[in-house]
């Protein structure tokens, strides 16, 4: 665990015993928003986003540690531990060099090499790559025929040990390690149109090229979407004879009967083994980066949006644009409360301007409305000139804004929307969420799956679960940063509180409406599940 300390320390730039007091905290269950909050003086004021990076680091390097274990265990087991092997196994600084140690002795399913194994073979195979041997090869490869274990000549009891010979060179941690930093430091990704005549969303990946070690991250989750539509063929260029020449520098000791059969043989290795494998993996390390950099932008972007200033104590209209089906409208108070709804029609095909706002002129006048909150999605434009020539005829000052619907479809068909409004229909549901919006965006927006808020690029194309839990981690901080008022919030926005979760959140919201507002903090600890701890 010492080292693990020593190693975030340095990386975040903080002190060990920093480092050591959080992961004490983070063991006994506290979550991130909650040290970040209220254990200031323990952690030494480590920021939020700080604290998120020590606990994606220390998850990290507890499953090396744990991987490290396991393997140690299996070489051991297997009797072929050596003080080299250990060595290069605690030096592994990441998952990848590890599995890549641990390639040679794992179990593997049947292949060209295991079958040759089994056939007897690889004894010829050590004498063939040893290289000392004078006599002819194929005389001694004589000796290895067997008709009972299907080796009938001494070409195929030759290809069988070359086979373990190629399988060998392929499962070299240390050829491995070389051919991945050629393939960065050299290397490029190709792109090309599957079909050249069909003009597609990926016009500037028809023929491209980049090197590997420069290619930013949104253009790695773009080039992997128009490769996921079948839009776009791709494949790494790597420095092939290099990697090639570097291999045979080291297994090939010089003019012998064996040099040919050798080169062959590393060449075989290099095309049929580790070229699939290595790009596979380059390809995966490249869109791990892109999406976790995807992952961050996307959290920062939410963060602001989540953070925006409310605008409180006013009545807001709510405004969804929309052509044929009309403009939805929902009219809201201060509280968040629905006053009116209505179906305007002042955008094409209908045109009713004239109609429209006589009925939203007297819905101004009736509810004492403030503020118009008009969505930004489909005829937005239209609505805003409608909006804004509408509003110097109220009889009141009006203001209006234009604001981000992103989500408000999805929150509308949603659970929790029907939950909230069971008798309103789903339509006009995203004309209130529009309006809560403006009112206040951070008890809105929580109610939203995160990756539906429309804040970043390939948010549906990166891995879900990390996406969700980076989301839920910014959520959690913004709450915890703001605070919310026990006796306002939504389930929805109690739940991302420390110490809270969707049952107890339902709980408080039950108990507020049964007995009144909450007096004081001490009244919480009479809501049903809520314990001391979560107190």
């Amino acid at each position: 665990m010492e080292k693990i300390i020593g190693i975030i320390a340095n990386e975040l730039n903080i002190r060990e015993s920093q480092v050591e007091k959080t992961v004490k905290l983070i063991d006994e269950g506290n979550t991130i928003p909650f040290i970040a909050r209220y254990r200031k003086e323990v952690t030494g004021n480590l920021s939020d986003e700080i604290l998120r990076d020590l606990n994606e680091r220390l998850i990290y390097l507890r499953n090396l540690e744990k991987r490290k274990e396991e393997i140690t265990k299996s070489i051991e087991e297997q009797g072929k531990m050596t003080e080299e092997i250990q060595k290069s196994i605690e030096k592994a600084i990441t998952l990848a060099e590890v599995e890549d140690i641990y390639r040679p002795y794992k179990q593997k399913k049947k292949t060209r090499a295991t079958i040759a194994k089994a056939k007897g073979l690889e004894p010829l195979s050590i004498i063939i790559y040893l290289q000392n041997e004078k006599e002819n090869i194929y005389e001694i490869a004589m000796q290895y025929i067997n008709s009972e274990k299907e080796v009938n000549t001494k070409e195929e009891a030759i290809q069988g040990a070359l086979d373990i010979i190629a399988e060998n060179i392929s499962d070299e941690p240390r050829y491995r390690k070389q051919i991945k930093k050629l393939y960065f430091r050299e290397g490029f990704i190709e792109t090309k149109a599957v079909n050249e005549e069909e003009e597609t969303n990926y016009e500037m990946y028809k023929e491209y090229k980049e090197k590997l070690n420069q290619i930013p991250s949104h253009r790695i989750l773009a080039i992997n979407r128009g490769e996921k539509e079948e839009a776009l063929k791709v494949k790494i260029n790597k420095p092939e004879e290099k990697i090639i020449e570097s291999i045979e520098k080291d297994v090939i000791k010089g003019k012998t009967q064996f040099e040919q059969m050798l080169k062959d043989t590393i060449l075989d290795s290099f095309k049929r083994l580790i070229e699939p494998s290595v790009d596979r993996e380059i390809r995966n390390d490249l869109t791990e980066k892109a999406e976790e950099q995807a992952i961050k932008v996307f959290g920062k972007n939410a963060k602001q949006l989540l953070l925006g200033a409310p605008i409180k104590g006013k009545t807001v209209m709510g405004f969804d644009p929309a052509y044929r089906t009309g403009c939805k409208i929902a009219i809201i108070d201060e509280t968040g409360k629905v006053l009116d709804i209505e179906t305007v029609y002042p955008t094409a095909p209908q045109n009713d301007v004239e109609g429209a706002k006589q009925k939203l002129l007297k819905l101004i006048k009736k509810n004492k409305v403030d503020m118009i909150a008009i969505g930004n999605g489909t005829a937005s434009r239209e609505s805003e000139m409608f909006v804004a020539d509408m509003i110097k005829e109220a009889d009141r000052e009006v203001n209006y804004a234009i604001v981000s619907e992103a989500g408000a479809s999805v929150y509308s068909a949603s659970k929790l929307a029907g939950e909230e409004y069971p008798d309103i229909n789903v339509s006009i549901r995203g004309a209130i969420s529009i309006a809560r919006r403006l009112q206040d965006p951070l008890a809105e927006l929580v109610k939203i799956d995160p990756k539906a808020i429309g804040v970043g690029q390939y948010q549906h194309d990166v891995n879900q679960k990390n996406l969700n839990e980076s989301l839920t981690g910014v959520v959690e901080d913004a709450v915890n940063k703001v605070g919310v008022d026990v006796n306002i919030a939504t389930p929805s926005l109690l739940s991302y509180v420390s110490g809270i979760n969707s049952g107890i959140a339902k709980n408080i919201v039950k108990f507020r409406d049964e007995n009144g507002k909450f007096k004081n903090r001490k009244e919480l600890l009479k809501v049903p599940k809520l314990r001391k701890v979560s107190f």
